[in-house]
């Protein structure tokens, strides 16, 4: 495998490791336990953990480590608010008729509620005429998984919730998928404080 294929492995690899339920915020992050996790070299995981930490998805320490970022509460809403503002954005420049608006936005997710939702809202940024919602949601989507499955100790009904929302989708009512967007989001900047600590107790 050459050099660029082994430092994409890496990376992919890494950032899924992140997403993964037994680590939390403040969390060291070994590179040489990475290296032996990810079977690769040292080089091409500090080259992933520095590209990680422009992403903001890591933290560089003075020292010369790095670990998972801390998260306080006003810190969790303020991504819960961007979401949803993020979202709302994407929808508004969804295309008139959309040949595959009726497809099954959460086809192939899985059960696992985080999952789901970042599927589903995936989707939506896909559907967006401009590119860059599709990426700023796919990144925003990294940075909320962890806090996405502390939600399933703390928020009741999620699967019918986005069971709810993506069937507005299938049928491209806009005016339901904004009022449910609002709904979810705001249910969840309610609950941020709780969510938070269900993320730092999770084990």
């Amino acid at each position: 495998m050459n050099a660029g294929a082994t430092a994409e492995r890496v990376l992919k690899a890494l950032r899924l490791r992140l997403m993964d339920r037994d680590i939390r915020p403040g969390d060291r992050l070994d590179p040489a336990l990475l290296t032996s996790q990810l079977g690769a070299s040292a080089t091409p995981v500090r080259e992933a953990l520095h590209v990680l930490s422009g992403e903001g998805l890591v933290e560089a320490r003075a020292g010369g480590g790095f670990c998972l970022p801390l998260l306080d509460e006003a810190a969790l809403q303020d991504r819960y608010d961007w979401s949803g503002q993020l979202l709302q954005i994407a929808l508004r420049h969804w295309p008139r008729e959309s040949r595959d608006l009726r497809a099954n936005p959460l086809a192939g997710a899985g059960q696992d509620p985080a999952a789901r939702c970042a599927e589903l809202f995936a989707w939506i940024g896909r559907h967006s005429r401009n590119s860059e919602h599709a990426r700023a949601i796919a990144h925003l989507n990294t940075r909320l998984h962890r806090a996405r499955m502390a939600e399933e100790e703390v928020i009741e009904g999620l699967t019918e919730e986005l069971e709810e929302l993506a069937a507005a989708s299938r049928l491209d009512d806009h005016m339901a998928m904004q009022r449910l967007l609002v709904r979810y989001h705001r249910r969840r900047h309610r609950l941020a404080g709780a969510i938070l600590r269900a993320l730092y107790h999770r084990t």
